[in-house]
């Protein structure tokens, strides 16, 4: 049987999260996979044929006990060919992301927020000399492949993103400077968009992420080197959304990641699927 993986999140407010994981355990029943509940949202990945997926999205979208809170919820589906996970976990957590930054509210200044920029425009405005790129994940990830001319944030994780830009940021606002980011599939840039709002500063993110670009690719993009890491057991996909046959020592090479590399090499002899 063919393996697909789907990503999707949703930030939404959500009065009940423990009911709604206990229903999001139900309709994914037969997958495997991690989701994360929140008052904030959901923010899930998950694995399984086809046909399995495709029920679990039409209920996620359309079952009543979510009150239309997932309707037209966008999913980001890609071919395995290793099992990216071997069990389900649906979790109840304070946050669905955490930005390192106290009291962000995704749901504030909304207007203010984050600029969606097509996978089509993406080149054009991440070219212009008034823009300052910033990559918004973790260093390894950046290390395996990244947009050409981003910033290296140089974290371990993403809760000290927010220091990084709070350091830089009056340097790139006294220089004019606008500011672009981009992360795997566009969640970590709606937090941190959230969080830049209160302070007045909007800034363009990749609608959909690296992996909306990389499945758009649109004509003539060429500012995308490497391979894109993925937080499951498929490791890294290529510009063709690809699987890499990458080992943990390859992603995992800084003194900071060590803790990383042990749970992989767990998980690598089913030992362990915390």
């Amino acid at each position: 049987m063919k393996i697909l993986h789907i990503a999707f999140y949703r930030f939404v407010r959500l009065n009940d999260p423990d009911n709604t994981a206990r229903a999001v355990r139900e309709i994914a029943a037969t997958l495997m996979g991690s989701v994360l509940v929140a008052p904030e949202g959901i923010n899930g990945t998950l694995a399984g044929s086809a046909l399995a997926l495709d029920q679990f999205e039409q209920a996620l979208c359309h079952d009543a006990r979510f009150g239309g809170a997932f309707t037209g919820l966008r999913f980001q589906r890609t071919d395995c060919v290793t099992p990216p996970f071997r069990r389900l976990k649906v979790h109840v957590k304070a946050e669905v992301v955490q930005i390192g930054a106290a009291d962000v509210d995704v749901f504030a200044n909304t207007q203010a927020g984050g600029i969606d920029v097509a996978p089509q425009d993406w080149d054009t405005l991440i070219a212009r000399p008034d823009v300052v790129l910033i990559d918004n994940r973790n260093h390894f990830e950046f290390a395996l492949g990244h947009f050409t001319g981003a910033l290296d944030p140089k974290v371990s994780r993403y809760q000290d993103f927010a220091n990084f830009v709070t350091e830089n940021l009056p340097t790139w606002q006294a220089a004019g400077k606008k500011i672009a980011m981009y992360c795997t599939g566009g969640i970590r840039c709606e937090k941190t968009s959230a969080w830049l709002a209160e302070q007045n500063v909007q800034a363009y993110q990749l609608d959909g992420g690296i992996l909306n670009y990389l499945r758009a690719k649109p004509a003539g993009a060429a500012s995308w080197t490497g391979n894109c890491f993925v937080f499951d057991n498929r490791m890294a996909l290529d510009e063709n959304l690809a699987e890499q046959n990458l080992s943990p020592e390859r992603v995992y090479q800084s003194p900071e990641d060590a803790w990383r590399l042990a749970r992989a090499r767990r998980l690598a002899t089913n030992s362990d699927d915390a």
